[in-house]
């Protein structure tokens, strides 16, 4: 992956939930990367959140080092963020703005990611896009 690194960001879950059955098997990312997959992903990085409290920002995650996700990017001196996955209204969203927050370039890639419903999908590209966030496809 030239130019950039892969990370995974995911929930902590005793058992997968009942969704995941419908997360594409192949994901195609540049960059940085926020996801959740059902299948083994090859990643530079992976930070787990919501482990012991809820957490919708992959920025609230720490590796199993105990390394933030600031702390990651910053070493690698990752300068660009692209954000997919699960849910656009909720863990993608927060995820883009803390990184936004953070100084980050910021795109979310919209034919990655879902929202919990049409409406909270239109509130979350709202105020990603008030925040300077690109909303692309990821090709």
């Amino acid at each position: 992956m030239a130019g950039g690194m892969a990370l995974l960001s995911q929930a902590s879950w005793a058992a997968w939930p009942h969704w995941a059955a419908s997360l594409p098997e192949v994901i195609s990312c540049r960059g940085v990367t926020s996801i959740v997959t059902r299948v083994p992903l090859e990643a530079d990085a992976a930070v787990k959140k919501g482990q012991y409290a809820a957490a919708y920002s992959g920025f609230e995650g720490v590796d199993e080092d105990g390394r933030t996700l600031a702390d990651i990017l910053s070493a690698a001196r990752i300068e660009a963020v692209d954000v997919v996955g699960l849910a656009e209204s909720h863990c993608v969203k927060d995820t883009a703005l803390d990184a936004v927050r953070q100084g980050y370039r910021v795109r979310v890639l919209t034919d990655l990611t879902e929202p919990v419903s049409p409406e909270l999908g239109r509130d979350a590209r709202a105020d990603m896009s008030a925040a300077g966030i690109e909303l692309v496809p990821s090709h």
